[in-house]
Protein backbone atom coordinates (compact mmCIF):
# COMPACT_ATOMS: atom_id res chain seq x y z
CA UNK A 1 0.00 0.00 0.00
CA UNK A 2 2.83 2.76 0.45
CA UNK A 3 4.42 2.32 -2.70
CA UNK A 4 1.03 2.02 -4.12
CA UNK A 5 0.66 5.53 -2.48
CA UNK A 6 3.69 7.50 -3.31
CA UNK A 7 3.08 6.06 -7.48
CA UNK A 8 0.12 7.69 -6.73
CA UNK A 9 0.82 10.72 -5.65
CA UNK A 10 3.14 11.10 -8.42
CA UNK A 11 -0.01 10.94 -11.40
CA UNK A 12 -2.21 13.24 -9.14
CA UNK A 13 -2.42 16.69 -9.58
CA UNK A 14 -2.53 18.91 -5.74
CA UNK A 15 -5.62 20.32 -5.49
CA UNK A 16 -6.29 22.24 -2.64
CA UNK A 17 -9.41 23.65 -2.52
CA UNK A 18 -11.22 22.05 0.24
CA UNK A 19 -8.16 22.63 2.50
CA UNK A 20 -8.63 26.59 1.97
CA UNK A 21 -11.94 26.45 1.92
CA UNK A 22 -12.50 24.71 5.66
CA UNK A 23 -9.70 26.88 6.58
CA UNK A 24 -11.71 29.92 5.34
CA UNK A 25 -14.80 28.96 7.68
CA UNK A 26 -12.94 26.99 10.39
CA UNK A 27 -13.80 28.98 13.77
CA UNK A 28 -11.69 27.86 16.85
CA UNK A 29 -13.94 27.10 20.50
CA UNK A 30 -14.11 30.90 21.19
CA UNK A 31 -13.20 33.60 18.67
CA UNK A 32 -12.03 33.04 14.44
CA UNK A 33 -9.10 33.48 13.40
CA UNK A 34 -6.97 36.83 13.16
CA UNK A 35 -6.88 37.79 9.89
CA UNK A 36 -2.85 38.87 8.52
CA UNK A 37 -2.77 42.37 7.66
CA UNK A 38 -4.89 43.35 4.29
CA UNK A 39 -6.12 39.50 4.33
CA UNK A 40 -9.23 39.53 2.14
CA UNK A 41 -11.86 39.79 4.84
CA UNK A 42 -13.63 36.26 5.84
CA UNK A 43 -17.01 36.04 6.72
CA UNK A 44 -16.81 34.84 9.89
CA UNK A 45 -14.53 38.08 10.85
CA UNK A 46 -17.04 40.00 9.90
CA UNK A 47 -19.44 38.41 12.09
CA UNK A 48 -17.13 38.78 15.05
CA UNK A 49 -17.41 42.60 14.69
CA UNK A 50 -21.47 42.55 14.12
CA UNK A 51 -21.32 40.70 17.40
CA UNK A 52 -19.16 43.65 18.98
CA UNK A 53 -21.64 46.37 17.66
CA UNK A 54 -24.93 44.75 19.42
CA UNK A 55 -26.62 46.36 22.36
CA UNK A 56 -30.46 46.79 23.42
CA UNK A 57 -30.54 50.18 20.79
CA UNK A 58 -29.86 47.83 17.97
CA UNK A 59 -31.91 45.08 16.26
CA UNK A 60 -30.59 42.64 13.61
CA UNK A 61 -32.34 41.88 10.65
CA UNK A 62 -31.29 38.75 9.25
CA UNK A 63 -31.39 37.77 4.79
CA UNK A 64 -32.60 34.27 3.58
CA UNK A 65 -29.69 32.29 2.76
CA UNK A 66 -26.03 32.32 4.41
CA UNK A 67 -26.66 35.42 6.81
CA UNK A 68 -29.29 32.99 8.02
CA UNK A 69 -27.14 30.75 9.78
CA UNK A 70 -24.50 33.30 10.71
CA UNK A 71 -26.85 35.61 12.84
CA UNK A 72 -28.10 32.55 14.51
CA UNK A 73 -25.25 32.38 16.15
CA UNK A 74 -24.88 36.16 17.15
CA UNK A 75 -25.35 36.46 21.41
CA UNK A 76 -27.78 39.26 21.68
CA UNK A 77 -27.91 41.31 24.47
CA UNK A 78 -30.48 42.13 26.69
CA UNK A 79 -33.49 44.28 24.45
CA UNK A 80 -31.79 43.70 21.11
CA UNK A 81 -34.42 42.97 18.65
CA UNK A 82 -33.98 39.65 16.00
CA UNK A 83 -35.52 39.09 12.74
CA UNK A 84 -35.42 36.67 10.34
CA UNK A 85 -37.25 34.39 7.90
CA UNK A 86 -36.98 31.24 7.87
CA UNK A 87 -39.85 29.03 6.37
CA UNK A 88 -41.10 31.10 3.47
CA UNK A 89 -37.31 31.42 1.89
CA UNK A 90 -38.16 34.84 -0.11
CA UNK A 91 -34.96 36.48 -1.15
CA UNK A 92 -35.18 39.90 -1.00
CA UNK A 93 -37.46 39.70 2.36
CA UNK A 94 -35.06 41.74 4.22
CA UNK A 95 -34.72 44.74 2.47
CA UNK A 96 -38.32 46.18 2.86
CA UNK A 97 -38.72 44.29 6.54
CA UNK A 98 -35.24 46.56 7.08
CA UNK A 99 -37.50 49.58 6.17
CA UNK A 100 -41.03 48.27 8.53
CA UNK A 101 -38.87 47.68 11.33
CA UNK A 102 -36.67 50.75 11.14
CA UNK A 103 -39.82 52.72 10.45
CA UNK A 104 -41.79 50.99 13.58
CA UNK A 105 -39.32 50.91 16.34
CA UNK A 106 -37.80 54.67 16.21
CA UNK A 107 -35.82 53.92 19.17
CA UNK A 108 -33.27 51.02 17.58
CA UNK A 109 -30.62 51.33 15.41
CA UNK A 110 -31.37 48.19 12.49
CA UNK A 111 -28.24 46.10 11.58
CA UNK A 112 -29.47 44.70 8.05
CA UNK A 113 -27.32 41.65 6.86
CA UNK A 114 -28.08 40.94 3.13
CA UNK A 115 -26.67 39.15 0.57
CA UNK A 116 -26.35 40.42 -2.71
CA UNK A 117 -28.33 38.00 -4.52
CA UNK A 118 -31.45 39.07 -2.43
CA UNK A 119 -30.31 42.39 -2.34
CA UNK A 120 -30.74 42.63 -6.18
CA UNK A 121 -34.36 41.53 -5.65
CA UNK A 122 -35.43 44.99 -3.74
CA UNK A 123 -33.05 46.97 -3.65
CA UNK A 124 -35.47 49.87 -4.63
CA UNK A 125 -36.90 50.02 -1.35
CA UNK A 126 -33.45 51.73 0.16
CA UNK A 127 -35.16 54.98 -1.91
CA UNK A 128 -38.15 54.87 0.32
CA UNK A 129 -35.41 54.25 3.46
CA UNK A 130 -34.03 57.58 2.46
CA UNK A 131 -37.20 59.39 1.83
CA UNK A 132 -37.91 58.79 5.43
CA UNK A 133 -34.72 59.71 7.10
CA UNK A 134 -33.89 56.42 8.41
CA UNK A 135 -30.37 55.09 9.76
CA UNK A 136 -29.76 51.58 9.50
CA UNK A 137 -26.73 49.70 9.13
CA UNK A 138 -26.29 47.41 5.69
CA UNK A 139 -23.96 45.08 5.37
CA UNK A 140 -24.38 43.96 1.80
CA UNK A 141 -22.32 40.59 1.34
CA UNK A 142 -20.94 40.53 -1.97
CA UNK A 143 -19.51 36.92 -2.64
CA UNK A 144 -21.18 37.49 -6.12
CA UNK A 145 -23.94 35.12 -6.59
CA UNK A 146 -26.46 33.11 -4.90
CA UNK A 147 -24.50 31.17 -2.44
CA UNK A 148 -26.92 29.20 -0.90
CA UNK A 149 -28.40 27.44 -3.95
CA UNK A 150 -25.02 26.59 -5.10
CA UNK A 151 -24.81 24.37 -1.69
CA UNK A 152 -28.15 22.99 -2.89
CA UNK A 153 -27.95 22.70 -6.41
CA UNK A 154 -24.38 24.18 -8.41
CA UNK A 155 -24.82 25.47 -12.01
CA UNK A 156 -24.02 28.51 -13.84
CA UNK A 157 -27.63 30.30 -13.42
CA UNK A 158 -26.30 30.53 -9.57
CA UNK A 159 -23.70 33.30 -10.78
CA UNK A 160 -25.01 36.28 -10.69
CA UNK A 161 -24.55 40.09 -12.86
CA UNK A 162 -22.20 42.09 -9.94
CA UNK A 163 -23.69 45.16 -9.56
CA UNK A 164 -21.51 48.49 -8.28
CA UNK A 165 -23.26 48.34 -5.04
CA UNK A 166 -22.58 51.47 -3.72
CA UNK A 167 -22.91 53.41 -6.72
CA UNK A 168 -26.11 52.20 -7.38
CA UNK A 169 -27.35 53.97 -3.62
CA UNK A 170 -25.64 56.93 -4.00
CA UNK A 171 -27.74 56.91 -7.47
CA UNK A 172 -30.93 56.63 -5.39
CA UNK A 173 -29.79 58.96 -2.68
CA UNK A 174 -29.17 61.91 -5.55
CA UNK A 175 -28.06 64.28 -2.91
CA UNK A 176 -30.76 63.69 -1.64
CA UNK A 177 -31.38 62.93 2.54
CA UNK A 178 -28.38 61.20 4.72
CA UNK A 179 -26.48 58.39 3.17
CA UNK A 180 -22.87 57.14 3.35
CA UNK A 181 -21.93 54.34 1.36
CA UNK A 182 -18.24 52.52 1.00
CA UNK A 183 -16.74 49.49 0.19
CA UNK A 184 -14.61 47.08 2.44
CA UNK A 185 -12.12 44.36 1.40
CA UNK A 186 -10.15 43.68 4.20
CA UNK A 187 -10.57 43.70 8.60
CA UNK A 188 -8.78 47.56 8.59
CA UNK A 189 -11.07 48.15 5.81
CA UNK A 190 -14.19 46.79 8.39
CA UNK A 191 -13.28 48.61 11.22
CA UNK A 192 -12.89 51.93 10.08
CA UNK A 193 -16.04 51.50 8.20
CA UNK A 194 -17.78 50.74 11.51
CA UNK A 195 -16.05 53.06 13.48
CA UNK A 196 -17.87 55.83 10.67
CA UNK A 197 -20.93 54.13 10.71
CA UNK A 198 -21.55 54.33 14.16
CA UNK A 199 -19.48 57.75 15.03
CA UNK A 200 -19.81 60.39 12.68
CA UNK A 201 -22.28 59.19 9.93
CA UNK A 202 -24.57 57.21 12.88
CA UNK A 203 -27.38 59.45 11.77
CA UNK A 204 -27.29 58.73 8.67
CA UNK A 205 -28.20 55.90 6.30
CA UNK A 206 -24.88 53.68 6.11
CA UNK A 207 -24.30 51.20 3.67
CA UNK A 208 -21.57 49.02 3.81
CA UNK A 209 -20.77 46.48 1.13
CA UNK A 210 -18.12 43.97 1.96
CA UNK A 211 -16.28 41.58 -0.96
CA UNK A 212 -16.21 38.38 0.04
CA UNK A 213 -14.49 35.34 -1.65
CA UNK A 214 -17.66 33.17 -3.47
CA UNK A 215 -17.17 30.11 -1.33
CA UNK A 216 -16.89 31.50 1.91
CA UNK A 217 -19.86 29.92 3.98
CA UNK A 218 -20.58 28.68 7.15
CA UNK A 219 -20.40 25.15 8.32
CA UNK A 220 -24.60 24.83 9.13
CA UNK A 221 -24.97 26.14 4.87
CA UNK A 222 -22.83 23.25 3.91
CA UNK A 223 -24.51 20.46 5.82
CA UNK A 224 -28.24 22.00 5.64
CA UNK A 225 -27.12 22.11 1.44
CA UNK A 226 -26.42 18.79 1.43
CA UNK A 227 -29.41 17.89 3.25
CA UNK A 228 -31.56 19.40 1.35
CA UNK A 229 -30.06 18.56 -2.28
CA UNK A 230 -30.51 14.94 -1.13
CA UNK A 231 -34.02 15.42 -0.34
CA UNK A 232 -34.81 17.28 -3.68
CA UNK A 233 -32.63 14.53 -5.72
CA UNK A 234 -34.94 11.65 -3.93
CA UNK A 235 -37.76 10.05 -6.90
CA UNK A 236 -41.41 11.10 -6.97
CA UNK A 237 -43.33 9.02 -4.26
CA UNK A 238 -46.59 7.72 -6.69
CA UNK A 239 -49.42 7.79 -4.13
Amino acid sequence: MKDFLHALAKRLKCNTTAYENYHRIYVPEGHPLKCAPQEPLRVNVLFQHIQNMLSGDTAVIAETGDSWFNCQKLKLPKGCGYEFQMQYGSIGWSVGATLGYAQAAKDKRIIACIGDGSFQVTAQDVSTMLRCGQNQIIFLINNGGYTIEVEIHDGPYNVIKNWNYTALVDAIHNGEGKCWTTKVRCEEDLVEAIETATGAKKDCLCFIEVICHKDDTSKELLEWGSRVSAANSRPPNPQ
